[in-house]
C-alpha cells in the first residue's frame, strides 16, 4: 500500500482526503486498461472517468476556479494505478485550460461536453521549430475580411488524431514575438484542418503533427483578446505544470512500493534482499525524494488555490523536482528488481517508460532551471 500520511498535511482539506479515497476505490476497480489499442483505450478512459465523475475537476465553469489540488490528487493517484489513465485524464484538463481561464459562454459548451467525457480535447502549442520556446510560433491567423485564416502545423500534440476540439495558438501580428499571438478553439472537423501524421513514442500515447491549410474561423473561436495567447498560454502552464509533477510523483510511489515488495520477498545469499545495507541505502533515497517532490507539488498547488495571481516560480520547482527525481527513484526499482526490471509486462518497465516524457512536455527540465533562475533574479530586482 503507497504511503497516504500526506494527505494529512495542512496544505490539504477534508474534501481533498475524500476525493482521494473515492478515486482509489474506482482505481482499485478500474485499472490498469489494456494498452493494445491505445486510442481505444483512451477515449474508453475519458468516458469511463466522465461517468464516474471525476471529470468534473478537469475544468472549471465561469464562478468556479480550477482546485489544482484536486487536479495534483487526481493525476497522483491516476498515475499510481495507470500512466494512460493519468494522460486521459490529464488533457482533458489541459486542452481546456485556456477555456476554463478565458473562455466566453459560447466556448464553455464544449467544457460542459469535455467535463462529461462526451468530448475529448487537445492543447496545440508546439511546432516543428517552436517547442518551449512559445514566442517563436510560426503558425498564422491572418484576419481576412470577417474570417480568420489558419496556415501551419503543429507537433508533438497530445490527443492529436482522436481529439474532439483543439486549442489552436497561432501568430495574429499584434506585435513581435510574444506580443503577436493569440489563442483559438477549432473543432476537429473544420474544413482545412488534417492529422499530417501520427507519431509514435517509448510510452505510447495518442500523439499527432497536425497541419493547417487555408482554414477558416469566425472571431468568435478566438479565446480572449487578439494578442493574448502567450499570457494564456503561460496561465495554462502555470496551473498545469503542478500537476505534472504530481503524475511524476505517482510513478515514483508505485516504483517504490514495488520495490519495497521485491526487496522483502526475494532471498539472495539466504536472505530477504532487504537486508543488504547498500538496498536499504537505495530505498531511503527513494523514500526521501518521494516526499520531497510533494511537498514541492502539494505547496504549488496550495499557492495558486489560495489565491496567488501566478506560480511561476513554484510550479517551475514542483515540476523540475518531481521529474527528475521520479526518473532516479525509478532508476532504482528498475535496478533492484534485477532482469525483472527490463522484462516486457514488469511494473517497473513500464515505469521506466512512462517517466521520460514527463521530464520534457510542458517545459523541458533545462527551461525550467532558467525559469526558476529567471523568477529568482526577478525579485532581487
Amino acid at each position: 500500500m503507497p504511503d497516504k500520511s500526506f494527505l494529512n498535511w495542512p496544505f490539504l482539506e477534508d474534501k481533498h482526503r475524500a476525493l482521494s479515497d473515492q478515486l482509489e476505490a474506482w482505481c482499485s476497480a478500474n485499472l490498469p486498461v489494456d494498452h493494445s489499442d491505445v486510442d481505444g483505450a483512451c477515449k474508453s478512459l475519458v468516458t469511463a472517468l466522465g461517468d464516474a465523475g471525476f471529470l468534473i475537476h478537469s475544468g472549471a465553469n465561469e464562478d468556479e476556479k480550477l482546485d489544482v489540488r484536486s487536479l495534483c490528487i487526481i493525476r497522483e493517484t491516476l498515475a499510481r494505478h495507470d500512466g494512460l489513465a493519468d494522460f486521459a485524464f490529464a488533457m482533458q484538463g489541459l486542452g481546456m485550460g485556456a477555456v476554463s481561464l478565458f473562455g466566453t459562454t459560447e466556448q464553455r459548451e464544449w467544457l460542459k461536453k469535455t467535463r462529461s467525457g462526451t468530448a475529448i480535447s487537445a492543447f496545440a502549442l508546439s511546432e516543428p521549430k517552436s517547442g518551449s520556446d512559445v514566442a517563436n510560433i510560426e503558425c498564422s491567423a491572418e484576419l481576412v475580411g470577417n474570417q480568420y485564416v489558419l496556415n501551419g502545423e503543429k507537433t508533438w500534440i497530445s490527443n492529436g488524431g482522436i481529439a474532439d476540439v483543439y486549442v489552436v495558438f497561432a501568430r495574429t501580428g499584434e506585435g513581435p514575438g510574444a506580443k503577436g499571438l493569440s489563442a483559438f478553439l477549432v473543432p476537429a472537423d473544420t474544413q482545412g484542418f488534417e492529422i499530417a501524421e501520427r507519431i509514435d513514442v517509448v510510452a505510447p500515447h495518442p500523439l499527432a503533427r497536425l497541419k493547417f491549410t487555408n482554414m477558416q474561423i469566425p472571431p468568435s473561436a478566438m479565446i480572449g483578446e487578439p494578442g493574448q495567447g502567450f499570457k494564456i498560454a503561460m496561465s495554462v502552464l502555470d496551473v498545469f505544470r503542478s500537476t505534472v509533477g504530481a503524475a511524476a510523483l505517482g510513478f515514483a510511489r508505485r516504483a517504490l512500493d514495488e520495490t519495497l515488495n521485491r526487496a522483502t520477498n526475494r532471498e539472495l545469499f539466504g536472505a530477504p534482499l532487504f537486508d543488504l545495507q547498500m538496498v536499504q541505502g537505495h530505498i531511503a533515497d527513494m523514500a526521501l525524494d518521494v516526499d520531497a517532490a510533494a511537498l514541492l507539488v502539494y505547496r504549488a498547488a496550495w499557492t495558486k488555490d489560495m489565491g496567488a495571481a501566478r506560480v511561476t516560480r513554484e510550479a517551475a520547482m514542483a515540476k523540475l523536482y518531481a521529474t527528475d527525481k521520479a526518473q532516479e527513484v525509478i532508476d532504482k526499482a528498475v535496478q533492484i528488481h534485477g532482469g525483472d526490471g527490463v522484462r516486457k509486462g514488469c511494473i517497473v518497465e513500464s515505469l521506466y517508460r512512462e517517466i521520460r516524457a514527463l521530464r520534457i512536455y510542458e517545459g523541458a527540465s533545462d527551461v525550467q532551471k532558467i525559469v526558476i533562475a529567471r523568477q529568482c533574479l526577478g525579485e532581487i530586482k
